[in-house]
């Protein structure tokens, strides 16, 4: 069938929802480049028909609102013509990990219960594996102008008449599931006013312009490739420099040659383009907003990047906030060493007493809690754990936060990270703190694991810098008068690299595995490290 959109009006929509954004900026500025990708261009005229046309095609072969359309693929601008097609049409994208393995996907479509997968020709075989798996129908298709632009597979069970409801704010636009680094992922549906707002927000705090060059290399499947700069930078008629992946060498010469302005990554890969030898002489001067997020930027990093001109944006967030909740400006960090910043425009934020429940005022440290219209609307299908993640129209976060006196907030730990040892609170984030600063330390995670003694006693992991030797010994020997003794971990692991997910957070529950499996093999703890038992009383 053509995929004209002239039958069916895909452009009349809600005063929130996000098609409207590229369909406005491709009238403003047609010829404009809307994604620069492998030096391939898109202009905002093409990226607005090639959307509209495959809303149309998909309105017109049965699917209805709300229904979700997976997909399996790596970066790319096909991904962004389904994105806005969905956006167009009132359906939700639910972007999967294309480096999950075939039984993973599966238990990701189980949840999603997608009326369509499309997927790119790379992953057609991991695709297929998945959706055969499921043991239901799902019409599949690939991505991209070959594929399901030229020839949308009929749903199961299509109604006879197309459907024609344009798509209004609440629709879900995005299900984004979680890592599933603690737990079963669950998917978080954003509505279209969620990103509305979480967008708006952002640009009030970070100026973007139809000036501005983005580069953007984080994984689709993630929030941030979406909510943080990408589609600001659609709405403003910015040009997006879409990379498949994150390659240090290749991302400092992009920064140079394509004269990037804007930029978003992990404190991981702001580490390893510091790292790389090129960084030294790369020309940065036009990188005027560099944003970090996904977990604390260490403050020798954060310098790195100062020494060369680069001042860093840190912030917080979470995907179940869409994901802006925190940002601290570079003029900030000086005077708030360690802080995540204050709370991004419509967003609130307090904090919860864990014990009793109860909001604290002023200086004080609990529960980190949000509210505003950028927050999810439910995990999919999942009522219970839904339920769970509000307490009286608040978001639990499930992290501990310190707010000073000038309303800055510090994240201390995830609540479920924090561990208890002789009776006494533990955060892995100041022992972690405590460890980087070791001039041979490159990175460190630290966990909570059982002790017949103490109850729970800490585990550090440990990798060292480049061609550095350390032992547990020396990090222990290191944290004596840094740290109450207590505090100091009873076990040190010395590795080449931490469990990480695509995003570049640390996989905590693997690490516990680890140390359950080697606590024999890493030196223990001196005793006189445990002798002032008092403190934990």
């Amino acid at each position: 069938m053509s995929p004209t959109h002239t039958e069916l009006d895909v452009d009349a929509t809600g005063a929130h929802t996000i098609g409207r954004w590229l369909a406005d900026r491709a009238a403003r500025t047609p010829d404009a480049t809307a994604i620069d990708y492998l030096g391939v261009t898109a202009s905002y005229t093409e990226l607005d028909r090639r959307s509209r046309d495959l809303a149309a095609a998909l309105l017109r072969s049965g699917y209805r609102a709300g229904d979700r359309v997976a997909t399996v693929t790596g970066n790319s601008p096909d991904h962004v013509v389904a994105f806005f097609a969905c956006a167009h049409a009132g359906l939700a994208l639910v972007p999967m990990s294309w480096r999950s393995s075939p039984r993973e996907l599966e238990q990701l479509l189980t949840t999603a219960q997608p009326s369509l997968v499309l997927y790119e020709d790379e992953y057609s075989a991991l695709a297929h594996d998945a959706v055969r798996r499921l043991g239901t129908s799902v019409p599949t298709a690939m991505l991209g102008p070959t594929g399901v632009e030229t020839d949308v597979p009929t749903p199961a069970g299509a109604a006879t008449t197309p459907g024609t409801r344009p798509p209004s704010d609440t629709d879900p636009l995005l299900v984004i599931f979680t890592s599933g680094s603690t737990g079963s992922a669950k998917g978080v549906v954003l509505s279209h006013e969620a990103c509305f707002w979480n967008n708006l927000a952002l640009g009030q705090a970070v100026e973007l312009t139809s000036s501005d060059v983005v580069l953007v290399t984080l994984p689709q499947f993630h929030v941030a490739a979406w909510n943080i700069q990408p589609l600001l930078a659609w709405r403003a008629g910015a040009r997006v420099v879409l990379e498949r992946s994150f390659q240090p060498g290749r991302v400092l010469r992009l920064i140079a040659e394509r004269r990037v302005t804007m930029l978003m990554g992990v404190p991981t890969q702001y580490r390893m383009l510091a790292d790389d030898p090129a960084f030294a002489t790369t020309d940065l001067s036009g990188l005027r907003v560099a944003m970090v997020g996904g977990s604390p930027m260490p403050t020798d990093l954060w310098q790195r990047w100062a020494d060369r001109g680069v001042a860093i944006t840190q912030g917080y967030g979470l995907t179940e906030a869409g994901p802006n909740v925190l940002v601290l400006h570079p003029g900030d960090a000086p005077a708030h060493p360690g802080a995540v910043g204050r709370p991004y425009p419509y967003v609130e934020v307090a904090l919860r007493d864990p014990a009793t429940g109860a909001h604290l005022s002023g200086a004080a440290t609990g529960e980190l809690c949000v509210r505003g219209p950028s927050t999810f609307t439910e995990y999919l299908h999942a009522p219970a754990p839904t339920a769970a993640a509000f307490d009286a129209g608040w978001l639990r976060t499930g992290d501990l936060a310190e707010r000073d006196a000038d309303g800055f907030y510090r994240i201390v730990d995830r609540l479920k990270d924090v561990y208890i040892s002789g009776g006494e609170n533990i955060a892995p984030a100041e022992i972690e703190q405590a460890i980087v600063e070791h001039p041979l330390v490159a990175e460190v995670a630290v966990v909570g694991v059982p002790d017949d003694v103490w109850g729970e006693v800490g585990a550090a992991f440990v990798v060292p810098r480049s061609g550095a030797a350390l032992s547990p010994d020396e990090i222990r020997t290191y944290l004596r008068g840094a740290l109450a003794a207590f505090k100091i971990p009873k076990y040190v692991h010395v590795h080449d690299a931490l469990p990480r997910t695509a995003l570049g957070k640390v996989v905590r529950p693997r690490l516990r595995d680890l140390a359950h499996g080697s606590a024999a093999d890493a030196r223990p703890a001196d005793p006189r490290a445990e002798d002032d038992a008092d403190e934990r009383s």
